[in-house]
This record gives structure tokens, C-alpha cells and sequence, in this order.
């Protein structure tokens, strides 16, 4: 208690530090994966998909990253066990931050997609371990966590395939692929927006003051998806297309319109993304706040402080800038061949599973959900489409993760507490 009302505004400041290089890791390495489908298929250059990114990126994580920190925060760990040693739950939180950011950092150096929720749950796990034993541990919840990172790639994969299998069917084995696309796009742009709006206007906006009965947000989300579908519309028949183009059925301008069709979705997947991996880097930082302003209570519930989601808005938005590429080049065109079709698939598939994911506060990882979501566009034209090396690499990498965001958090767990005892 001493410790927490004689350093606490430095305790605040650490935090803030590391829970901003924890953000600034997020957007170098999940944002890519994010973003890399985009640029791994040309419809973005990495320029123009740094902008969305900054745009919906921050959009997400400020209106809707509220729902799923909870889950971060007081959801794997039992709280209430430090209550006599809030220090203790202060000291270990910071130590998460900056084991977290440390591993994605190394990771997005190398180029490995990495999963951040693994690394700050290893993290949270490691130090807990080393601070009051294994009974601090919720490992109903954990074993809930590390079920969602089977589920959601699968689940992800099978709406990508079936997407796929949709856009082949009624678009490209169409008579006039080009007009079919005209016809059926809208449809599918009516589908991402709706997705993206029904989450946010039901589960998002709560902690800006801003909430919508079922009826009326699903009134909204039907009003705003419909605007856009015709929107869209609009723009891909005032389009010039030349029919040459087209010769050996190599399918450019339907491509093309995909193409228009790969820049909403990665603004869906953006603030998707957003909404969910916030929290990664906020959860703990938002503990912390709690706890030194309460004076070393640990409250079952707390408010998250207004500048915590911008900060990690801001340092997500940094990370993808400075350092996403290389992650972007691996996610991008290691898995497998993607065309802006394909692209399209997994990155809708995705956002819907995680959006999903953020509005029940269930922690997972987009880097499994974009992979899975590759994979299963990759399965439509059979198992040889896919890099299988690749797909080992970034496999073992998942494993590694927990485990290393496990010990580098006791490592720095006992020289904080050391630093400050």
C-alpha cells in the first residue's frame, strides 16, 4: 500500500510507457497481418494502407474497444487474490506490458506474425505464476481463451471458403463475369458494412455515452449498409472497363472490382481489428490506473480513464507506420496466391469473426483468424494452393509466443519489484 501512495504517479507514467510499446507492437506486427491481404493483392499500396489504418484503426479501438478489455483485464486472473498486495498485481500488469511489447517487437523485426493476445495472456499467466502461485490463475478461463484460437481460425476459414465458393458460383462461372460482378458486389459490400455497424451500434458506443435498443440498431445498420451497397453501385458502373482485358479468361476487370471491394474491407478488417486487440495493450494499463487512483483497492469493475483508448489508438497507428511491412510481406504472399477476389474473402471472413469476437469480449487473435481465414480461401482450389512451409513457420511461432511473453514477464517482474522496494 506504502509503495502505491508514494510512486503512484510514476506507476501511472510506466504503465502508460509500456502499455503505448505494447500499442506500438500490436500495430507492427497484428496490424499487418490486418492489412497484408490488401497489399499482398495490389489493391493497396503500403502508403494507402497505412492511412486506412490510422483512420479505422483508432476509429475502432476508441468506439468500440471498450467490450473486450474486462475480459483482459480481470477475466484471467483472479484479482481479488491480491488484494492484500495490490503492489504486487500493479508491479505484475507493467511487467506484462513490457514483456508483450519486447517479443513483438523481436517478432516484427523478423517478420514473424505472432499473436498478441498469446504473449500478453502468457504474460499476465508468468507473472501471476511467480507472484502468488498457480490459484491466482482462472484456468477455466484460460482454457476458454485457448479454445476460441482453434475455434475462431476455423471458424474464419469456413466463412472464407464459403464466401469463395459464393463469389466463384454466382460471379465468375457467371456467362458475363463483369456483369455479374456489377450485380452481386453491392450485395457483398452490403454484408461487410453490415457486420461493422451492427457490433458498433450495439456493444461499441456504451462508454461514449451512446446506446441503441435491438430494433433501432438494426434499423441503422440496414439504413447505413443500404446507402453504401448503392454507393458502391454506382461508382463500379461509372468504372471504365476494357474488354480486352478479359482475353483467356484471365478475368481483370472483374478483378478490378474486387479491387474497389478489397478497400472496404480493409477498412471492416481495420477497425475490426481495432475494437478487439486494444485491449491487449489497455487491459493492463487500465488495471493499473484503477488501482493507484482507488488507492489500492481492486474494484471487480472500473471505468476505463478517456485518455487510455487513444493512447493505444495512437501507438497502434505508430506501430503499423514504422514497422508493419515486413510482417505485411509474410501474411501478404506467403500463405498462399491471393487476387483481390480471394483477398476479399479472407479479409470479410475475418472481420466478421472478429468483430463477432469483440462484441461477446472474447480475447482472441486476429493473426490465427486472418490465417485461418487465408487458408480457407486457399482450400477452395485444393490443398496444393497452399505454402505449407510458410504455414509450419508461422505455426511454430504461435507456439513460441505464450511461453516467451510467460518468461520474459517473470524476468522483469522481479526487477520492477526490486526497482521499487
Amino acid at each position: 500500500m506504502d509503495i502505491i501512495a508514494n510512486y503512484g504517479t510514476t506507476l501511472i507514467l510506466v504503465a502508460a510507457l509500456f502499455g503505448f510499446f505494447m500499442a506500438w507492437g500490436i500495430g507492427a506486427n497484428d496490424v499487418a497481418n490486418a492489412m497484408g491481404t490488401s497489399v499482398g493483392t495490389r489493391s493497396l499500396t503500403i502508403k494507402q494502407a497505412i492511412l486506412i489504418a490510422m483512420v479505422f484503426e483508432f476509429a475502432g479501438a476508441y468506439l468500440a474497444g471498450g467490450e473486450v478489455t474486462s475480459t483482459i483485464k480481470n477475466g484471467i486472473i483472479d484479482s481479488t487474490a491480491f488484494s492484500d498486495q495490490p503492489d504486487l498485481l500493479v508491479f505484475g500488469m507493467i511487467a506484462s506490458l513490457l514483456a508483450s511489447g519486447t517479443w513483438l517487437l523481436l517478432a516484427s523485426y523478423y517478420g514473424w506474425p505472432v499473436s498478441t493476445t498469446h504473449s500478453i495472456i502468457g504474460a499476465i499467466i508468468g507473472f501471476a505464476l511467480v507472484s502468488l502461485g498457480s490459484d491466482a490463475v482462472h484456468w477455466g478461463k484460460v482454457g476458454g481463451v485457448v479454445g476460441s484460437w482453434v475455434i475462431t481460425p476455423a471458424l474464419s476459414g469456413v466463412l472464407a471458403y464459403f464466401t469463395f465458393i459464393s463469389v466463384q458460383r454466382l460471379i465468375f462461372n457467371a456467362e458475363d463475369p463483369l456483369a455479374a460482378a456489377k450485380k452481386y458486389v453491392p450485395v457483398y459490400i452490403f454484408l461487410t458494412v453490415m457486420v461493422i455497424c451492427l457490433v458498433t451500434l450495439k456493444k461499441g458506443l456504451k462508454h461514449v455515452g451512446l446506446e441503441m435498443g435491438d430494433l433501432e440498431s438494426w434499423g441503422m445498420s440496414i439504413v447505413l449498409s443500404l446507402i453504401a451497397a448503392i454507393l458502391c453501385g454506382f461508382y463500379i458502373k461509372g468504372k471504365e472497363y476494357n474488354p480486352s482485358h478479359d482475353k483467356n479468361m484471365s478475368y481483370s476487370n472483374v478483378e478490378k472490382v474486387f479491387g474497389i471491394l478489397m478497400v472496404v474491407t480493409a477498412c471492416a478488417m481495420a477497425f475490426a481489428h481495432g475494437s478487439n486487440d486494444v485491449a491487449n495493450a489497455i487491459g493492463p494499463l487500465s488495471a493499473v490506473v484503477s488501482i493507484v487512483q482507488s488507492s489500492g483497492e481492486i474494484a471487480a469493475k472500473s471505468s476505463i480513464a478517456w485518455w487510455i483508448l487513444p493512447l493505444g489508438g495512437i501507438g497502434i497507428v505508430i506501430g503499423l507506420a514504422s514497422l508493419g511491412h515486413k510482417v505485411m510481406a509474410t501474411v501478404g504472399t506467403g500463405i498462399t496466391h491471393l487476387t483481390p477476389s480471394r483477398g476479399f474473402a479472407a479479409q470479410l471472413a475475418t472481420a466478421a469473426t472478429v468483430v463477432i469476437a469483440s462484441g461477446t469480449g472474447l480475447p482472441i487473435s486476429t493473426t490465427q483468424t486472418l490465417v485461418g481465414a487465408v487458408m480457407g480461401v486457399g482450400l477452395a482450389r485444393g490443398i496444393a494452393a497452399l505454402n505449407l512451409n510458410v504455414l509450419r513457420n508461422i505455426v511454430v511461432s504461435w507456439i513460441v509466443t505464450l511461453p516467451a511473453g510467460a518468461i520474459l514477464a517473470i524476468i522483469f517482474f522481479y526487477i520492477i519489484q526490486w526497482s521499487f522496494s
